[in-house]
């Protein structure tokens, strides 16, 4: 066991400052160990959210001297020996106490999104897919709604602009239902015009946060900027779509 100090935020929506405690660190302890140490022996009512402690919830999230982290996958071997490791709260979202903050905003976006829409079955009664299709929209599904990649969007963070665009995740979300090759609704109109795809500017600070190691901007982004672009900017595609509608690609 080594001593180690922390920084804590502390505090609620009307404000709260930082305070510093004193823990002694375990071999192979990670961030959240730490926080419930802390909470079990100087502070009961420090809030903090988490739930598997194995990195799938998403629950823990939190920044970590400075950068958005699962605080179950934060090994406390990252840090140098005598830093001072500060924890406070995601800063894109409104602060409910100490380390939890609202979130609810992005289940809003969500019931904005258009559900899969499977076209009408063959005669045969049997759905086909390609294997290379499934694989497309697969990665998506790793997603573990752990909001770190909202939270480092700058279009959400800096601009505050969440009237105008859904976020990262959910970008994610648009792409793999617009290339799931049985699903026939269109959304593309939508994801230029609603949900705010021309904002995003392609920095990948989503993808770098990402602890799930989704491509978020080079596999779901971008190939929904080139959908919106093929639809609304390119003569050819604007005749196609208009005599044959939606069609995958």
């Amino acid at each position: 066991m080594a001593e180690r100090t922390f920084r804590v935020w502390r505090g609620d929506k009307t404000g709260g400052k930082f305070a510093e405690y004193k823990v002694d660190v375990g071999k192979g302890w990670v961030v959240l160990d730490v926080i419930h140490r802390i909470q079990a022996t100087q502070a009961s009512d420090l809030a903090c959210r988490w739930n598997c402690k194995a990195g799938k919830c998403g629950s823990c999230s939190m920044e970590i001297n400075g950068k958005p982290r699962l605080s179950c996958l934060t090994r406390m071997n990252s840090f140098k020996e005598d830093e001072v490791v500060t924890i406070q709260p995601l800063k894109t979202f409104p602060i409910m106490k100490d380390l939890v903050t609202d979130v609810s905003w992005n289940y809003t976006q969500n019931k904005r999104i258009a559900p899969f829409k499977p076209g009408p079955r063959p005669k045969d009664g049997q759905y086909r897919m390609y294997q290379r299709d499934v694989e497309r929209s697969q990665e998506f599904r790793k997603c573990i709604e752990c909001y770190l990649c909202q939270n480092v969007c700058h279009v959400l963070r800096d601009q505050d602009k969440k009237d105008k665009f859904v976020g990262p995740r959910f970008m994610i979300r648009l792409a793999s239902l617009e290339m799931h090759p049985l699903d026939t609704e269109d959304r593309i109109e939508k994801v230029m015009n609603e949900y705010g795809s021309g904002l995003c500017n392609i920095t990948k600070c989503c993808t770098d946060v990402c602890p799930e190691h989704i491509h978020i901007t080079d596999n779901a982004i971008i190939p929904l900027k080139e959908r919106v672009v093929d639809r609304f900017f390119d003569p050819i595609a604007i005749i196609l779509h208009k005599i044959f509608g939606k069609k995958k690609s």
